[in-house]
């Protein structure tokens, strides 16, 4: 059974977890990697380094618009691609679990599920600008 009182507080515990995680991954980039850097290593898997930018741009708009509730199903959705190319350029040949070596698949494909989990289930309580419905 489904607890309506609650699931909105639920999906917002989610939502904000789920923000706070890519706005953590975009600071790494920012302050310890930096932008450039992360440029190059991006470069150094094939990929163009403007890329780089690009993502972490990504990860900072949306983490903000789930923490907030900013269209946050929509936001939930457009973040997969960045742990889809995480997984197929640098986790999926490290096997399934996340202590190996440049570490696995596992915690991003984890993240992928909450994400799921998140534009599944709506935007939860305290949502800014609730996701239009189409």
């Amino acid at each position: 059974m489904i607890d309506t009182r609650t699931v909105p507080y639920a999906v917002f515990v989610l939502r904000v977890a789920l923000g706070g995680l890519f706005l953590a991954h975009a600071g790494l980039k920012i302050f310890v990697f930096t932008p450039a850097g992360t440029a190059g290593f991006f470069g150094s898997l094939g990929l163009p380094g403007w890329l780089a930018y690009v993502t972490i741009v990504w990860e900072v708009i949306g983490g903000a618009a789930l923490i907030l509730g900013v269209w946050p199903r929509i936001a939930a959705v457009a973040l997969i691609p960045i742990l889809l190319g995480s997984i197929f350029t640098v986790h999926g040949a490290a096997g399934f679990f996340f202590d190996n070596a440049n570490g696995g698949w596992e915690f991003p494909a984890f993240w992928i599920v909450g994400l799921v989990v998140l534009a599944l289930a709506g935007d939860g309580k305290f949502a800014l600008k609730p996701t239009p419905t189409f």
